[in-house]
């Protein structure tokens, strides 16, 4: 087995000193034989920019504000919601409906005020992602979706930084060091993007909460690392970890030597098939509400209509909750062909939001069915509008 890519001394310069409060509050990592004060010192003139304050996010903010790194840039558009609360656990009941980003500022300000937080509260795209990450010397990513993580590859390449990936699902973790001028990107890992719906989000497919806190605490652990200089770090490797077996593997992953340089960023929606390719016909995809499939439901036990309801959201969703008389077919099993549905049949296809179910349907009328409709705004709205007393998720 080869050795691991070997990376270049600490990251960061040591700031001139610590405060007295300081040297109290991180006695621990002072009297650690292979880190000591000039360890603790680059910690605190680090700047880290963390990506996303939800599952991976929380526990990567809370641990890197611990360990005193002096700078931590956030970012995240979205608002803390009940459902987050089982793995974000930088966020509380009192945050429910503010803004992530300032949630999170609150706790870590909480935990250490001598961490200075910015705040970037945007969607990170091609438009600010070179921007945004100029500012910083380490970028830890915890997003979801490969659109982003692809994203977040190439502007680092293109600035030269490193930066710590994780990712989780379900029981399932992975974590890994890429840094392009000295080793791979995770161009290297994914040189092409799965199909879109093949992979399902953790919104679809669900993750065990303290899955974030294993996952998390490792993405800190190599940040210190390279913010410091100590030890070996991920570079080069794939750490992969399942949760009901408790087991570490490990992948070695190296650079394409053919693999051309990246000197701008893209269409990163494209790139994995996000954006829809349409043709004159399909510019409006059919859509019926929820009030529509309500009457077509009612026709339907009257014995006036034949149609098949699809409902293509994964099993632990549908178990939550479903609309009466639908058949549950997951998205990934009808877009890889493992299901066939009757091309001839009038079908209603919804899932939680109406995002999956569109991609069906698109895919169902490539293929000829010309009578499959989406259901716009999914079981949410049929909620919302029709049954209001079913739970949400």
């Amino acid at each position: 087995m080869s050795s691991p890519t070997a990376v270049p001394g600490p990251l960061v310069d040591p700031h001139p000193e610590l405060t007295r409060e300081e040297t109290e509050r991180y006695s621990r990592h002072l009297i650690l034989p292979e880190f000591g004060l000039e360890a603790q010192k680059r910690l605190k003139n680090a700047r880290v920019l963390v990506i996303g304050a939800g599952g991976l996010g929380s526990p990567a903010l809370l641990y890197l504000a611990a360990a005193g790194v002096g700078t931590l840039g956030i970012v995240d558009d979205d608002v803390v919601d009940v459902s987050n609360l089982q793995r974000q656990v930088i966020h509380g009941v009192s945050n429910i409906g503010q803004e992530k980003a300032r949630s999170a500022e609150q706790s870590i300000l909480e935990l250490n005020p001598h961490v200075q937080v910015i705040r970037h509260e945007v969607r990170l795209d091609a438009g600010n992602a070179l921007d945004i990450f100029a500012g910083y010397d380490l970028i830890l990513d915890g997003t979801d979706n490969f659109a982003t993580r692809y994203l977040v590859s190439d502007a680092a390449e293109i600035l030269g930084k490193p930066y710590v990936w994780g990712s989780i699902l379900r029981f399932d973790g992975q974590v890994s060091v890429f840094w392009a001028k000295h080793g791979p990107s995770y161009r290297d890992l994914y040189p092409e993007a799965p199909p879109p719906g093949a992979v399902p989000s953790c919104a679809e497919g669900g993750v065990l909460g303290v899955l974030c806190a294993q996952i998390g605490s490792v993405m800190v652990n190599e940040a210190i690392k390279l913010i410091t200089g100590i030890g070996t770090t991920l570079l080069g490797r794939v750490l992969i970890f399942n949760a009901l077996d408790m087991t570490w593997r490990e992948l070695r992953v190296r650079r394409d030597p053919s693999a051309a340089p990246v000197t701008e960023l893209s269409d990163y929606e494209a790139f994995c098939g996000l954006t829809p390719v349409t043709t004159k016909d399909e510019e409006e995809l059919p859509t019926v509400t929820v009030q529509q499939l309500e009457e077509l439901l009612r026709d339907r036990s009257a014995g006036a209509r034949d149609f098949d309801l699809i409902d293509v959201r994964e099993p632990g969703e549908y178990e939550i909750v479903r609309i009466d008389g639908s058949t549950l077919v997951p998205q990934n099993r009808v877009l890889n062909g493992e299901v066939q549905l009757d091309p001839e049949r009038e079908m209603y296809v919804h899932c939680k939001a109406g995002g999956r179910s569109a991609n069906v349907v698109r895919f169902l009328r490539q293929q000829g069915a010309r009578k499959a409709y989406n259901v716009d705004g999914g079981i949410l709205r049929w909620i919302s509008d029709v049954e209001p007393n079913k739970p949400v998720y």
